[in-house]
């Protein structure tokens, strides 16, 4: 990949359809209309207004009274350049299962203890549970299975000087805040206030910070202040091989294999 500001060329990338770079894109939408050849003509001419060519309306079927869905295929000229494109990414040496918890025992020498929980008025314990619990998803362990890990799954509604208290509590390594809740983002003001919570106990450098949910990523994470941010897709893994990395680290036993550029 051409790298940006050091004079690399453009790596322009397109959307894929049938063959590379022919700019396909699928989209779906409903529209107040009722479902015919005047409906079908509106949603081609939406289409048109958003910038694409060659339509075609592949599906129009009745969503509701008086309302159609419709499934629209077009081509875009938009490309962008991926060699100008610079985000902050969670990169981490991934291990396996055996092998991570073999590392932790050889060079930590106990398990690392791991809290999570959704806070605040949160009560969407779907993506918290997935990650923590045994059982994990899609195959998946979560940290609850990891010897290496004493997971403590708090659940949800979990209000943020308990789980701050908690943490101290429990001596713990890391900490996972699970955020659902975005209207008026109510989300990044709940995650601040946890973080200010451990900051009057005198934790926040101690505690290595993770926060998740579907509005999350790490960009987010890092401008609310945590060590780290997991969106929709992570697995139990990623986040068992992030902390394990960062714990290590901080206790000067593997070399530095984490990072956040």
């Amino acid at each position: 990949m051409s790298v940006p500001g050091k004079g690399g060329a453009p790596e322009l990338v397109r959307p894929y359809g049938d063959r590379r770079d022919d700019g396909v894109v699928q989209l779906s939408f409903v529209l107040p209309v009722v479902a015919g050849d005047r409906a079908r003509e509106a949603a081609t001419q939406v289409a048109r207004k958003m910038g694409l060519s060659g339509i075609h309306v592949a599906a129009m079927e009745q969503a509701a009274e008086g309302y159609t869905f419709f499934v629209v295929y077009g081509r875009t000229d938009a490309a962008v350049d991926l060699a100008a494109i610079d985000v902050p990414e969670v990169k981490v040496k991934k291990r396996g299962f055996d092998d991570l918890n073999a590392l932790v025992s050889r060079e930590l020498g106990r398990r690392i203890v791991v809290l999570g929980a959704c806070t605040g008025s949160d009560a969407h314990a779907v993506g918290i549970d997935a990650i923590m619990n045994m059982k994990g998803f899609a195959g998946d362990y979560g940290l609850e299975r990891y010897p290496a890990f004493d997971a403590r799954n708090l659940g949800s509604q979990v209000e943020n000087a308990a789980l701050a208290r908690a943490c101290r509590d429990a001596g713990a390594d890391a900490v996972l805040v699970s955020q659902v809740v975005t209207q008026r983002d109510v989300h990044k003001e709940n995650a601040r206030a946890f973080l200010d919570e451990l900051g009057k106990l005198g934790l926040r450098d101690r505690i290595v910070t993770v926060l998740g949910g579907p509005r999350i990523d790490h960009r987010l994470a890092l401008e609310l202040g945590y060590d780290a941010g997991f969106g929709p897709g992570t697995k139990p893994s990623d986040v068992a091989n992030y902390i394990a990395g960062r714990v290590l680290e901080r206790a000067g036993k593997v070399p530095t294999e984490v990072h956040d550029g």
